[in-house]
């Protein structure tokens, strides 16, 4: 089980940002940006082009709804996604809100402490939901 897995299984604490019975979304805590979210499958599966069409356009259809969540809590001129990481050997979106591509720099992190976190992760699941 990888270690996404067991975010999304919730074995592993996590900032919950979004849910359904097939993906899982959460804040990344090395954040780029404030706001910053990490979409993943919950089934195990490491590379995004590995999935199947029909769990790859599921995939992009729930990151393009917590996208819209998360600028709506960041407003922002887009939200970024970058498919990046070979950490974890478990397909992941990051989303984040820039307003340049400067704000996508994954070379610069910011601390943002553990109350902040859990301040934001609600907002953005507070706006998932209300998305319907």
């Amino acid at each position: 089980m990888t270690l996404f897995s067991k975010i999304a299984a919730g074995e592993i604490p996590s900032y919950k940002c979004a849910e359904d019975d097939r993906f899982y979304a959460f804040l990344d805590i090395d954040p780029v940006t404030k706001g910053h979210t990490l979409v993943i499958p919950r089934k195990e599966v490491d590379y995004i082009f590995d999935m199947d069409d029909d769990d790859l356009a599921a995939f992009e259809l729930f990151a393009k709804k917590v996208a819209r969540a998360v600028k709506a809590v960041f407003p922002c001129r887009k939200v970024a996604q970058v498919v990046l990481g070979l950490e974890v050997p478990h397909a992941h979106i990051h989303l984040m809100p820039m307003n340049s591509e400067a704000d996508v720099d994954f070379r610069h992190h910011v601390k943002v402490e553990d109350a902040e976190q859990k301040e934001i992760a609600a907002k953005i699941f507070k706006a998932f939901q209300e998305l319907g």
